[in-house]
């Protein structure tokens, strides 16, 4: 029995995380969450100098290509939280991203009340409001329903924004939204902006990582692994579960002011059910669980069908092919992690 809650040892998937005190904890850490970013630093800094260099050798049309993977892997990593590591399945995800794009258009576009700079944390800040009151009475359900619940907001979403036209623009959207500038040094050149996106990333992909090795991080590894022992081991299940699913709201916000800024127009068209699954699909190519994953599956699935564009009439084929094959042969994703009751069963077998 395990001394931990009422469940037989061999049950608790969680137990054995507080069972060996701090230092079993510190030993799971790195390899469950993030093995890549904590193992690979050379690896990491290789690829950051090749994305740094990759503009002085790029057309302005790749650059642009390029810098939208950078908004997609930015959504990808917001996703994880909730997908990877709570396990939470979320269908309507870019309901945020375009409360996110909507709030800098407004602010910023539509009644010029304010710069970019002010506007950026307030979409998040918006997107975060949205994803609490969302989340308090959907969170409670488990499972297909709660992901249908999330597929409806994100469809509520989109036809909020159609029909709201003294607000939103409805069908015609918002035009006029543009770029940042550092200072007195303006952003409107595709490379510059690229850059801009690549630091925001770096940035998000540090936090959601460090996220992810805090305390708050172990508790949702641990809520995915077995909700039921985790709340008799006293982790205050619905909260955590608010917790992320706010902060991942907060990151999509961010990327859909991105979004806006580097569009300049946005519209409800920009966010429909297809985003979100295709949001979804970065995330389990990548490796659910895995920071590093969400960023390496958003450009396999905005860059690659770039340039698969003289055989568009089998691109979707090939795209449907490539994703059964990783499904049968790699199952994690690219760079997943394995599950955290594998870890313990491999502490377990080399213990004497």
């Amino acid at each position: 029995m395990c001394r931990w809650c009422s469940w037989g040892s061999g049950d608790c998937a969680v137990s054995p995380l507080f069972a060996e005190g701090s230092s079993a904890i510190t030993g799971l850490r790195v390899r469950t969450v993030n093995t890549v970013l904590a193992h690979r630093p050379l690896t990491i800094g290789l690829v950051l100098a090749v994305a740094l260099l990759l503009p002085f050798i790029s057309s302005n049309y790749l650059i642009d290509v390029l810098t939208s993977a950078i908004l997609y892997a930015i959504l990808a990593t917001a996703l994880n939280i909730t997908v990877g590591l709570t396990g939470v399945l979320v269908l309507g995800f870019i309901g945020f991203y375009a409360v996110g794009a909507y709030t800098t258009g407004i602010l910023t576009a539509k009644f010029a009340l304010c710069g970019f700079w002010v506007a950026l944390p307030l979409s998040g800040l918006a997107a975060m409001l949205c994803g609490i009151l969302l989340g308090i009475p959907a969170l409670r359900l488990k499972g297909d329903y709660l992901a249908v619940v999330t597929l409806g907001f994100g469809e509520i979403i989109r036809i909020f924004l159609t029909n709201l036209n003294g607000l939103t623009g409805g069908p015609n959207g918002i035009l006029g939204i543009k770029r940042p500038s550092l200072g007195f040094f303006p952003l409107d050149h595709p490379r510059d902006f690229y850059w801009f996106v690549l630091a925001m990333l770096a940035l998000i992909v540090l936090v959601v990582a460090r996220l992810a090795d805090s305390r708050y991080g172990r508790s949702w590894v641990a809520i995915r692994e077995n909700e039921m022992a985790a709340g008799a081991l006293g982790i205050n299940v619905f909260r955590k579960h608010l917790l992320s699913f706010s902060l991942s709201a907060f990151f999509g916000g961010i990327a859909g002011s991105l979004f806006a800024v580097k569009q300049g127009f946005i519209s409800p068209d920009s966010f429909t059910f297809y985003e979100s699954v295709l949001v979804l699909c970065m995330v389990v190519l990548g490796g659910i669980g895995n920071v590093v994953g969400s960023v390496t599956g958003a450009p396999l699935l905005i860059v690659v069908p770039e340039f698969l564009r003289e055989f568009s009439l089998y691109r979707m084929l090939v795209f449907g092919a490539v994703m059964i094959a990783f499904m049968v042969f790699r199952p994690n994703g690219l760079l997943g992690s394995r599950m955290i009751t594998q870890e313990i069963k491999d502490r377990e077998d080399a213990a004497p």
